[in-house]
């Protein structure tokens, strides 16, 4: 496989909350060229109780970030996409996790905070279902939690906007 590029990532995707209601926008794919950008970008959007975002690419991993405050959470649903994609790379370098070398790239393992949603209902143990379940593309992962915390229409609206017609 070769590095990949920024361009691959297939959606970013904000969730915040405003009046009491849970709202997603589509966020430029091109905020996710870095990790920091990323989060900064859900920094930048006002938000009662903190912000998320989730980034996709291609069928191979998804991201979370949460925003609640000055804290920062960080989900990366296959670690192993740390060997091939940079916004992968630099979640682990984040979670001062090291990169899988090729010989440890024999099962797909979640890295980061799996108590990230466990507040808004999402325990770790489902989480970790929803990232190890090889059939779901990120964009159905994303869908699948999206709805478990009670924001699956706002988000699909974005993911329908991501993808286009």
């Amino acid at each position: 496989m070769t590095m990949a590029d920024v361009s691959e990532t297939d959606f970013a995707v904000i969730v915040y909350r405003e009046e009491d209601q849970w709202e997603a926008d589509v966020l430029p794919t091109a905020v996710t060229a870095d990790l920091d950008g990323f989060v900064q970008a859900l920094h930048r959007q006002p938000s009662m109780g903190g912000t998320i975002g989730f980034a996709g690419v291609g069928d191979d991993f998804w991201v979370a970030v949460r925003v609640l405050g000055e804290d920062v959470s960080l989900f990366l649903s296959d670690l192993t996409a740390a060997v091939d994609y940079p916004l992968a790379r630099q979640v682990l370098e984040a979670l001062d996790i090291p990169v899988p070398s090729d010989d440890e790239l024999d099962q797909v393992l979640p890295a980061g905070d799996l108590s990230i949603f466990a507040d808004l209902g999402l325990d770790e143990m489902e989480l970790g279902a929803v990232a190890a379940d090889l059939d779901l593309y990120p964009e159905d992962a994303v869908a699948h939690i999206a709805e478990r915390l009670r924001f699956g229409d706002a988000v699909e609206r974005a993911l329908d906007i991501a993808f286009g017609p």
